[in-house]
């Protein structure tokens, strides 16, 4: 049997996440990049053109891993964090699981172990915080009515801001307050607008006089009548995170926040009012509960009252 060639195995497993796995362009894009950044590696570090995949081992992997660890520096973000790391890790691990399932006789996916990392830090917003950024957002032109619509759907649905900026105007059901939307790895889920952001969302919408499908549009830039069509004026993801910094500024809240910051406020807010955490992880479109229980050492309000009510120091 031939051997294959790792460059000629790449192009096959993202071909195979494309057509067979259905997985989202973004997805494959990124498993492409992680697994030709390896391979690229390697055959620079063995100076050689390709390298058939079987005599791949555990100790090419393992010094791929003190490269990221040790070594690289990415030119703008500089040394990698652990997260990121593992994330080339679990890039791999799917490509040799790939090659396993083709008869190949490659290094086992479950030898390669992920860097342990530090339990995740939960950045959210106070009560009191959210409310002083939603109040600096003025709402006397259309541009400040947009911002606060914007800021109270991200923290009623929890939506991430990839999700929010590719919703069309007849996504959002304002009349019901549900719509559903399609998140990472083609998850589908409802999520849910609330008394204050179905008020925002009516408000923006009624003044809304284009014709371009995008739920949220920019008021800056060309304009629609450049040959730009009905997709023309969609707010882009970026805009979104500028524009929250700046009202962060505004707010007086000296720690950089995004737009991912109002999706963990959402999801402290829901389970710290006794929401349980599997409606939560399903609101979320996690799909692991492990993920949505980095919220519960912060959320979980009987706690304080358990240690006060039976710890012998509180008698």
């Amino acid at each position: 049997m031939k051997l294959m060639g790792i460059k000629q195995a790449i192009s096959n497993f993202l071909e195979y996440c494309d057509l067979d796995k259905n997985l989202s362009p973004k997805t494959v894009k990124m498993y492409s990049y992680y697994i030709n950044f390896f391979a690229n590696w390697y055959l620079k570090l063995k100076n050689i053109e390709d390298v058939e995949v079987e005599k791949l081992d555990e100790h090419d992997v393992r010094d791929f891993r003190l490269y990221l660890s040790n070594q690289y520096k990415n030119p703008y973000k500089g040394a990698l964090k652990r997260q990121t790391q593992n994330y080339f890790l679990v890039a791999l691990r799917s490509f040799f699981r790939y090659l396993v399932r083709q008869k190949l006789k490659v290094i086992p996916p479950e030898m390669i172990d992920l860097g342990k990392r530090k339990d995740r830090t939960v950045e959210f917003l106070s009560p009191d915080k959210l409310e002083k950024l939603f109040q600096v957002v003025e709402t006397k032109d259309e541009l400040g009515i947009r911002d606060r619509a914007i800021l109270e759907v991200l923290f009623s649905t929890g939506l991430r801001v990839s999700e929010l900026v590719a919703l069309n105007k007849e996504h959002a059901d304002i009349k019901t307050g549900e719509f559903g939307v399609i998140g990472k790895g083609g998850k589908a889920r409802i999520v849910f607008l609330s008394k204050h952001a179905k008020e925002r969302l009516s408000e923006y919408l009624k003044i809304r006089t284009d014709n371009d499908v995008a739920l949220f549009i920019r008021y800056s830039g060309p304009k629609n009548n450049a040959g730009l069509g009905v997709e023309g004026l969609r707010l882009s993801v970026r805009s979104i995170e500028r524009m929250i910094d700046k009202y962060r500024k505004k707010a007086g809240i000296l720690f950089r926040i995004g737009p991912h910051i109002l999706r963990h406020s959402y999801a402290t807010d829901l389970l710290s009012h006794g929401a349980d955490i599997r409606s939560v992880q399903e609101m979320l479109g996690h799909k692991n509960i492990a993920t949505t229980q980095i919220y519960t050492h912060i959320t979980n309000p009987r706690l304080r009252e358990i240690h006060e009510k039976y710890h012998s120091g509180n008698k």
